[in-house]
């Protein structure tokens, strides 16, 4: 039986446990995983992987299943709540744009390229040059000027992983796509409106908008809805 699904000690019991410093070690002894994670941000002290949660970290599962990437219904501290239909569409621009890196936070920290930077506190702003010279860098991939300007219609003060979250929904935004989301998934006219602002989605006709490699509608549809399927799962829903 996966570790999510036992159920442990009493609620109180946990919460001892919590409170006492065994937090990454006693989450799973919760009756369930969505308690374990309400119960932590009420504590204020953030989601732990899962990864580091469970003795049994051969489990695919337990290092997937991570702080940013699996997490829904809750608040950032900007304007986009993040229900799950958002936060699989971020999990899917991840994907296309090549930081999903299973899920793993460090995707907040790719450059153009693949590598990675280490300060968090503001956008890198460094050239790459690899195919071309780019300076994109975060789990999804602005670019320094896209993000001097969402931060600053945000108040974004640092480029911190919740920050990115903020921003690019704001920039799913502003291309008349959100609603679309919201209601109806991951759309292939969604997908259109998206393909102006990262090179790796789709346009109608299934090439990319700047000639860039593309993820076709099929691939990514089938990564969203599986990653849906997987964020209510853990929500009880």
């Amino acid at each position: 039986m996966d570790p999510v699904d036992q159920v442990g000690a009493p609620f109180k019991d946990c919460c001892v446990h919590l409170l006492s410093g065994g937090l990454r070690t006693n989450v799973l002894s919760f009756t369930s995983r969505r308690v374990a994670v309400l119960a932590l941000l009420v504590l204020g002290a953030g989601v732990p992987p899962l990864a580091e949660a469970t003795a049994d970290n051969d489990r695919p599962q337990a290092r997937h299943l991570v702080v940013h990437a699996m997490v829904a219904n809750v608040s950032e501290n900007g304007p986009y709540e993040l229900t799950p239909e958002r936060r699989a569409l971020l999990n899917t621009i991840r994907y296309a744009e090549g930081t999903w890196k299973d899920g793993a936070d460090k995707g907040y920290r790719i450059l153009y390229g693949g590598g990675e930077f280490t300060d968090l506190s503001r956008h890198p702003e460094r050239v790459v040059v690899k195919s071309y010279a780019s300076a994109a860098a975060g789990a999804y991939q602005f670019l320094p000027s896209t993000w001097a300007g969402v931060a600053k219609e945000l108040n974004l003060t640092t480029f911190e992983p919740k920050h990115q979250d903020q921003a690019a929904l704001h920039l799913v935004e502003r291309r008349g796509a959100l609603k679309e989301i919201d209601r109806k998934g991951l759309t292939t006219k969604a997908m259109a409106r998206l393909a102006p602002e990262w090179a790796s989605f789709p346009t109608p006709s299934g090439n990319s908008a700047y000639g860039q490699p593309v993820k076709s509608h099929s691939e990514l549809a089938s990564f969203y809805n599986s990653n849906l399927r997987s964020l209510r799962n853990q929500l009880g829903a």
